[in-house]
């Protein structure tokens, strides 16, 4: 999945693939991670969020299931 490069300072990147609705975060550490049934909403806020660590953190980190990809 193609990411895009965010300012911020835990998040590297993030890509979103939306017909199977997957948001993809690339983190500063290098770890990648997959969240499943993002809407296309929620991806818009992110990216547009002035704050993306805290947008992350209260709207997709233990709302949607992920997998660590790498």
């Amino acid at each position: 999945m193609k990411r895009e490069p965010v300012e911020s300072s835990n998040i590297s990147s993030i890509g979103y693939d939306a017909p199977t609705q997957t948001l993809e975060v690339e983190f500063h550490d290098r770890s990648v991670y997959q969240y499943d049934q993002v809407p296309a909403a929620i991806h818009a806020s992110l990216l547009a969020a002035a704050s993306k660590g805290s947008y992350f953190a209260s709207h997709i980190k233990g709302v949607f299931a992920f997998n660590r990809i790498c």
